[in-house]
């Protein structure tokens, strides 16, 4: 019985959808949608991750309502009772999943509560998500911040853009690209030496800018003439937002720089532990190279801000 049991158990824990799965199976719908009635992707797969804990959950297996929509008085369709913020409330039952994406994207079209959203661009996620908790779509205080948190986790605002499935489709390739390197590259002490301009991964491109991705995060090379303020605007960053995300502090850029378009991660996330200093280079410079921020760095390695390094010194990146 007990091994009958914990087969049935691990059986259970097998079939549970993944947030990767989910995002897989249901981003085509998220992005017809957009198209049509200009409700951001991301925010439609960040509302079913959420809402039906990527399919998990027990309304949305019952009902296959991904939404947490309730009935409310114009609903004539079928209906099941589910406890929420009250006991025995009553949701929305669809006869699928695209019955409920269909109706996700209908009941913010339709409900003047939601007419303010569509003021805002089909990127601008971060309106959205504040939009729809200002509107009381959940009553969760921090629903805004997990729907943003999960969008930036996934990468989902590159659905946002146009061709946008196309576009997360390359990310999620050179994701895997870049990790199979990894994992083939690897050695047993975890020890080796490398050049990071060997994980420079090609993701795509935005007004006349390669964009790259290295350590898991978006860069692009500055071109002659190109500042901070310029980059911004291209980008939708702020000057200091930019500056920070890059420990630029007051320094001016200059033609080559990598400049990155969102937060540097705090270590280098790849196999290899060390980096050998060659000539000319700084903390500063090394930081850039691996997208790693430049006080995680210099903690790491006890270095002061400005510290010089010595050619062939040994530094470590995680």
């Amino acid at each position: 019985m007990f091994l009958s049991l914990f087969a049935f158990c691990s059986l259970c824990a097998q079939t549970r959808q993944t947030r990767e799965e989910y995002i897989d199976r249901y981003k085509a719908i998220a992005v017809a949608h957009m198209e049509r009635y200009g409700i951001p992707a991301s925010i439609t797969m960040a509302q079913g991750i959420l809402e039906s804990d990527s399919g998990n959950s027990e309304l949305s297996k019952s009902s296959n309502n991904h939404f947490g929509i309730k009935c409310k008085k114009s609903w004539k369709g079928d209906r099941v009772y589910y406890d929420d913020d009250a006991k025995g409330e009553c949701f929305r039952s669809y006869p699928s999943v695209e019955a409920s994406y269909q109706d996700h994207a209908e009941f913010l079209d339709s409900s003047p509560r939601y007419d303010s959203l569509f003021s805002y661009p089909s990127n601008d996620y971060r309106s959205w998500a504040r939009g729809l908790k200002a509107a009381g779509y959940a009553t969760a205080p921090d629903y805004a911040q997990r729907l943003i948190k999960i969008i930036e986790d996934y990468r989902l605002y590159l659905l946002d853009q146009e061709d946008g499935g196309k576009i997360y489709a390359s990310y999620k390739h050179a994701e895997a690209n870049a990790e199979g390197w990894f994992e083939s590259h690897s050695t047993a002490a975890s020890d080796e030496l490398v050049d990071p301009n060997a994980f420079r991964v090609t993701i795509n491109s935005h007004k006349g800018y390669n964009v790259y991705r290295t350590n898991r995060t978006f860069y692009v090379v500055a071109k002659e003439g190109d500042t901070y303020k310029s980059l911004g605007a291209s980008f939708g960053i702020s000057e200091r937002t930019l500056r920070k995300f890059n420990d630029a502090g007051d320094r001016p850029l200059t033609k080559g720089e990598v400049v990155y378009i969102e937060r540097k991660k705090p270590r280098w996330e790849g196999n290899a532990l060390l980096h050998v200093v060659l000539r000319d280079e700084s903390l500063h410079s090394l930081a850039q190279s691996y997208g790693i921020r430049e006080k995680s760095l210099a903690k790491l390695n006890s270095l002061r801000k400005g510290e010089d390094f010595r050619k062939g010194q040994t530094i470590k990146l995680r």
